[in-house]
Order: C-alpha cells, then structure tokens, then sequence
C-alpha cells in the first residue's frame, strides 16, 4: 500500500470509513464505540441524518483525538465551520465543489471530495482535496480505478464509496483504491452495536487480506 503523506495517521491504521447514515443521536455512542473497538478509526455521519451535528459532537467528545469523527453529503461552505465547530475532522462530499474544498482546507479539516471522472478529481486535487471519493463505486468499477491510478498522483487516496461489499474489495485494492468509505453494508438505520461490531470485523478482515 503506497504512503499518503497528505492525510494522517489515522487514515494509514485503517484507511476505511464507517458511513453511520441515518443514525440518531441516542444511539451513536454504542455504535462509534463497536466501531472503534473493531479498529476504525474514520467515523462519518452524514448530514442527512437526524441531528447530526449533536451526533458528531458526542462521539468526537467521546473517542477525542484517538479517531476523527466527520460529516457525510457536506453540500454548502456553511456546514463546514457548523461541523468543525461540533468536533468534526473531515468532510466528505457526493460532490466536486471548489468553494466547499477550500473551506473545508481553511478549517483545517481534511477533504474527500466526491469525483466520478479524471477531470473533476484533478480540479478537486487543484482546489485542496486531501482524498478522492469515487462515487459510485459500482459504476466506476476496478477498471476504471486501475485506469485513474496510472495518472494521478500516487500520494492522494482513491477512495471507493457506494456499494462496496467484502466480497468486492479484494478487486479495487488490487486496481489501487487507497481505502473504503462503508455504508449499509456496514451500518444500516436499526443496527444492533453487537450487529456493527460482527460487519465491520468483517470489514477489517477482508481489508487486512488484500494487504
């Protein structure tokens, strides 16, 4: 796995993030806790959950700087500085949109950008991205990934999101993804803490099998 000296350490223990969409701030504390016990170290609630920000602010209060909690579909500059001032560490977009980079980047927070072509991941990585999100990762495909790998630079992460399973993984690292973001195969609205402990167990398993 190559180095990426733009992101931190947390991104090179275990480069996948835990995707919590939908949950609710009641049960956040269990589930980020089940995560982090099974190794990550990378927690998103997007903001099309309930109450996001009170979530982010509770498990970043909680784990502190032992991971970085972020926040998921980050459309507007505006929620930016909302999630940093919650807690938050990352932003994570479906999106390519320069104003919220560069925000993102003058809060001192990492950026993972959503890219779906070459052209918007080199204007993500021009206007500060730290990672690329590649979304979906089911219509980009490990072709395709293989393809982006050959031109961008080697240290900024390629980062599939959208569908990846255990079972597909294996394919994309071995086309040169970076890294995961994980959704409803990991975390789906009603999940046990005992249910996410077993998927993302999983999850670092088939990881740590690709390496």
């Amino acid at each position: 796995m190559p180095e990426h000296p733009r992101l931190d350490r947390h991104f090179a223990t275990l480069p996948l993030i835990a995707i919590l969409r939908g949950i609710r701030p009641d049960e956040v504390l269990p589930i980020g806790l089940a995560l982090f016990e099974s190794g990550f170290r990378l927690i998103e609630i997007p903001l099309n959950s309930p109450a996001p920000l009170e979530s982010i602010r509770l498990l970043a209060s909680e784990l502190g700087d032992r991971a970085h909690i972020g926040a998921g579909t980050v459309l507007q500059t505006s929620q930016v500085s909302d999630v940093a001032t919650a807690g938050g560490r990352f932003i994570v977009s479906p999106n390519a949109n320069p104003d919220v980079i560069r925000a993102t980047k003058a809060a001192d927070l990492l950026s993972f950008p959503g890219v779906a072509t070459p052209t918007e991941g080199f204007a993500a990585i021009e206007a500060g991205a730290d990672g690329l999100k590649l979304f979906p990762a089911e219509q980009i495909g490990p072709a395709v990934v293989k393809a982006w790998r050959a031109v961008f630079p080697a240290a900024v992460p390629l980062v599939p999101v959208g569908g990846i399973t255990v079972d597909t993984m294996g394919d994309f690292v071995a086309a040169g993804a970076s890294g995961f973001g994980l959704g409803s195969s990991l975390y789906s609205p009603g999940h046990t803490a005992k249910q996410t402990m077993q998927s993302a167990t999983a999850f670092v398993a088939a990881w740590q099998a690709c390496q």
